[in-house]
């Protein structure tokens, strides 16, 4: 995290501290949703992890866990501009993860669950969600959902069938496979069997969990029976969410033509691409980067996340996990991925900034937001947050630099000086946002002009990424 105020002399201390802090803390004490305002709850995230269900190395407790959420708060800041806290538990206890989090969820403007492990974890986010008015998003499940989602749509594109009319087997029902069966029914898959160790989930087995349970209701239409040889048969897609080398040569031959094979184990799935098209798949995707058609959770957490805080959404509804992955699948092909992509690259340009659109206007839509704002106001809000997205690195870092507030202003001015020279603003559009600045304006001079509607977000972002562009 950067400040974004210059504390330079003890006047700049006594206003951010004290005296000066009392003014805000009176203000939210009298009027508690100013917190939103006068802090940065509205932008900061917990990412939350007991280590139980870490990557694929499994249950390596909190301390061995944390590397990977320290990695996944970068990532927020990074693709959204999102503050996030990495905190690990010490204990596996679903009330008393609960009860940690409840007692820290004051701070911050939405949480993220990750690496808890199946079944525990549904209990954790189904209760935080209830107690709680800001969002609860255990990415593990819900990410990894919405991306498949996107996949599998540009997928039955490719292979000439119908999203509606595919007969789909998900292998592994923990917590993303769950999230997945869930979601893809959402989307309008008929035909959804799941399976896990013991074959295939069937309604009434009193082996079942009770997420296995509630699931095996929503799934098997054909009432089939048996193993996952049995559920591939004539199958025209499989989704692993499971374990390295369980499905073979002789699984893809029983599909149907044209198979689609989502094997997602990690760090070795299922079955290697080569392998799966040399026994018929017409289109295979992983979890991996070294491989084509990565499904990757950084696609959609992010915009998601960034939507939600914008319009203050108190919870993830369906319709926007929906929303995010529409706009997922209409952005492949679009960037540096390659036409035959099924899913953009994470580095898409326009990847965070149109997820987040369409998962602020889906909460609207959907009576979550706490800040109903039109589209307007969602694009320009979204807009805001990913400056520092974009800009936090060379921007932030250096505007605070140097002994006194000259450097920063001469930052400021530098920045509109390189945009004028670019013949993207008139030289009197930025005097008038340096104007803005002079009088007591705290913004960026990006945030002023993108507010003004002098520039375009594309532009700036390209302008600050340049080498000493945010210089």
């Amino acid at each position: 995290m950067v400040s974004k105020e210059p504390v330079t002399g003890p006047a700049d201390l006594a206003l951010l501290y004290t005296p000066g802090v009392a003014e805000p803390c009176l203000e939210i004490a009298a009027r508690p949703e100013a917190v939103y305002e006068y802090t940065g709850k509205g932008n900061l995230v917990a990412v939350v992890s007991d280590g139980s269900a870490v990557l694929g190395l499994g249950d390596i407790g909190p301390e061995a866990g944390l590397p990977v959420m320290e990695g996944k708060a970068l990532l927020f800041k990074e693709f959204a501009g999102i503050d996030a806290v990495p905190l690990v538990l010490g204990t596996k206890d679903p009330a008393a993860i609960v009860a940690a989090v409840l007692a820290i969820a004051p701070s911050f403007g939405g949480i993220n669950l990750e690496d808890i492990a199946a079944p525990r974890c549904f209990e954790i986010e189904t209760a935080l969600q209830a107690a709680l008015d800001i969002p609860v998003f255990h990415d593990d499940q819900h990410g990894t959902a919405v991306v498949v989602l996107a996949a599998l749509t540009n997928a039955a594109k490719k292979v000439g069938k119908e999203l509606t009319s595919l007969k789909v087997v998900v292998n592994g029902a923990g917590a993303a496979g769950t999230a997945i069966s869930r979601l893809l029914l959402s989307g309008g898959i008929r035909d959804l069997t799941v399976c896990d160790r013991a074959g295939i989930l069937t309604a009434g087995d009193p082996a079942l969990n009770g997420a296995m349970e509630s699931l095996a209701a929503l799934t098997n239409p054909r009432k089939l029976a048996g193993n996952l040889a049995v559920a591939l048969v004539g199958a025209d897609v499989f989704i692993g969410v499971s374990a390295p080398r369980i499905l073979t040569a002789a699984h893809v031959r029983a599909m149907a033509p044209s198979a689609v094979v989502f094997a997602m184990a990690n760090p070795e799935p299922e079955i290697f691409p080569q392998e799966a098209l040399a026994a018929g798949a017409a289109l295979v995707a992983t979890g991996r980067s070294d491989f084509p058609n990565q499904i990757n959770n950084v696609l959609a957490f992010p915009g998601i996340f960034r939507g939600a805080l914008t319009v203050r959404a108190r919870r993830i509804s369906e319709g926007m996990k929906l929303a995010a992955s529409r706009a997922i699948a209409a952005l492949a092909g679009s960037g540096p991925e390659g036409l035959d992509a099924i899913v953009p690259s994470v580095f898409h340009r326009e990847l965070t900034f149109q997820v987040a659109v369409a998962v602020a206007s889906a909460a609207v839509v959907d009576g979550v937001a706490s800040l109903p704002l039109d589209r307007s106001a969602i694009i320009q809000g979204v807009q805001n947050g990913l400056v520092e997205a974009g800009a936090h690195r060379t921007l932030r870092t250096r505007h605070f630099t140097g002994s006194s507030g000259a450097t920063a202003r001469r930052v400021q001015e530098r920045i509109g000086e390189g945009l004028v020279r670019l013949g993207v603003l008139t030289e009197e559009r930025c005097h008038e946002v340096l104007s803005f600045q002079a009088s007591g304006d705290k913004r960026l001079f990006g945030e002023i002009a993108l507010a003004l509607g002098f520039l375009d977000f594309d532009t700036l972002i390209d302008y600050l990424r340049r080498p000493g562009g945010g210089v």
